[in-house]
């Protein structure tokens, strides 16, 4: 190495530490977006801000910075060069979802204090912890019954479903701490996550983004009720969620399969635990109101993050939780950190017209392409557009209608293209870890590296993709959708 690079890098380069390159090469990469001609109807700073955007993403998944500063670092950068206003670059810590993502930490650590994490788990162990495969589908199959009712994916599986996926990897050795993430965890986490995509674009009454689909479709004179959007989604849904687990286990096999002695195990401990205790009690009273009003909340006009702060405010009340020890939970305030970040720096991409330029590229290079041949690229841009957005509503605010427009101005019939975007809208939110509300919780919990969490996500959006187009096109045509 020369005495340039030597100076330029320092020491530690020079005892192959590559954690200088890993900071210098997103910086570059950043720079090298920010000196392209800005297009024509794109906003200047928002051009600016693309590249701060991809920079920080790059610089966190180097690793040469942890997740919240790295993004703290971006949003500073943002403000610094004029490319958001403060008021604009902070707008991510007013969003519901960021507070309900911190506030789900803090109930899931109700659980585990008080135990009745634990013996849920023990319960779900003992009824189907024979194989490691039997506990992921005990998982997938509690958030597909609770999808239709709980219109809030980070309600549903980062408040309902992670707190027990976290409990049940504790109950079988399986923690962070002491290394043993692989021994199970790490499953049964990740397929926990993949199926919220999945188990979101089911119903129309399952994310909370749906209804906005539904409404741009109403737009193109396309109805996509309730029963409508359950009939066409029910078959490939249940095919992807079958084959979940059994993928996941070639993709991030668990170290142990066979679990069989877990349910002796799991039967002794329940005897041992005995009656539940008041804090249990308090835990389940909290548990069962929270699961009521992220049903029923819009009768009382309570929305998902309302409720929670609500059943938050009863643990810290009745001394189920207290106060101190949230304070201590460094990676609920980690999360809340480069989450509120990253919704920051993604809305004012999108704010600033950058999305509506790529949908209009897109389409005008199409033009004299077969419509199927056509909405297959479209919805391929579409879905890995999604790397780009920290939010599925923002993401169907900014590009739904112009990618389905395009789409069926090209020939496509409109109720099929309406209905394979807003699914689309769903299955793309296994991609990173901060493409749906469940996953800053889910990848928070420390037990899938951020490489393994990428990799997973890809691997699953081809499978999903995989099936929703194949198996879906022929159930589609089946029940007369085009």
């Amino acid at each position: 190495m020369s005495e340039i690079t030597y100076i330029i890098l320092g020491e530690n380069c020079m005892k192959k530490d590559l954690a200088s390159w890993r900071l210098l090469l997103p910086i570059i990469a950043g720079l090298l977006i920010w000196f392209l001609p800005t297009p024509a109807p794109v906003d200047a700073q928002a051009w600016a801000l693309l590249s701060i955007f991809i920079g920080t993403i790059l610089l966190v998944m180097s690793g040469a910075i942890s997740m919240g500063a790295g993004t703290l670092l971006g949003l500073t950068v943002a403000v610094v060069t004029k490319a958001l206003t403060f008021e604009r670059a902070f707008v991510g810590y007013q969003s519901k979802i960021t507070w309900l993502i911190l506030v789900a930490f803090f109930i899931a650590q109700g659980f585990l204090k008080t135990g009745l994490g634990k013996r849920i788990s023990y319960l779900l162990i003992s009824v189907l912890g024979k194989k490691s495969y039997g506990l992921a589908y005990g998982i997938v199959f509690a958030d597909f019954f609770l999808s239709p009712v709980v219109p809030s994916a980070a309600a549903r599986s980062g408040g309902l479903v992670f707190p027990i996926v976290q409990s049940l990897s504790h109950a079988l050795g399986s923690r962070v701490e002491d290394g043993t993430a692989k021994k199970i965890g790490r499953y049964l986490i990740l397929v926990a996550f993949q199926s919220a995509p999945i188990t979101s674009a089911m119903f129309l009454t399952a994310m909370a983004a749906n209804p906005l689909a539904a409404k741009f479709g109403l737009e193109l004179g396309v109805t996509l009720d309730w029963p409508t959007w359950a009939y066409a989604a029910i078959v490939p849904g249940l095919v992807n969620l079958m084959l979940l687990p059994v993928i996941m286990l070639k993709i991030s096999p668990p170290e142990i399969k066979d679990t069989q002695s877990a349910v002796l195990h799991a039967k002794k401990e329940l005897k041992k635990m005995g009656k539940m205790s008041r804090a249990e009690k308090n835990m389940s009273f909290c548990f069962i109101s929270l699961l009521i009003l992220w049903c029923f909340g819009s009768v009382f006009h309570i929305n998902a993050t309302t409720a929670a702060l609500v059943g938050l405010i009863f643990l810290l009340l009745s001394n189920t939780l207290k106060w101190k020890e949230l304070l201590g939970l460094s990676i609920a305030w980690e999360t809340f950190v480069w989450f509120g970040a990253i919704i920051g720096l993604a809305k004012g991409v999108s704010d600033g017209g950058v999305p509506d330029w790529f949908a209009k590229m897109v389409a005008s290079s199409l033009s004299g392409l077969s419509w199927p041949v056509a909405v297959l690229i479209l919805f391929l841009v579409y879905f890995y557009a999604h790397y780009f957005f920290a939010s599925s509503t923002a993401q169907i605010g900014a590009l739904f209608l112009p990618f389905v427009m395009s789409a069926t101005a090209l020939g496509a019939p409109a109720l099929l293209v309406v209905a394979l975007f807003a699914f689309g809208s769903n299955i793309f939110g296994g991609i990173t870890h901060y493409s749906l509300g469940p996953a800053p919780i889910m990848f928070g919990a420390g037990y899938v590296s951020l490489k393994e969490w990428w990799r997973v996500g890809f691997i699953f959006s081809v499978v999903n993709i995989v099936v929703w187009l194949s198996i879906g096109s022929v159930w589609w045509k089946f029940i007369g959708l085009y």
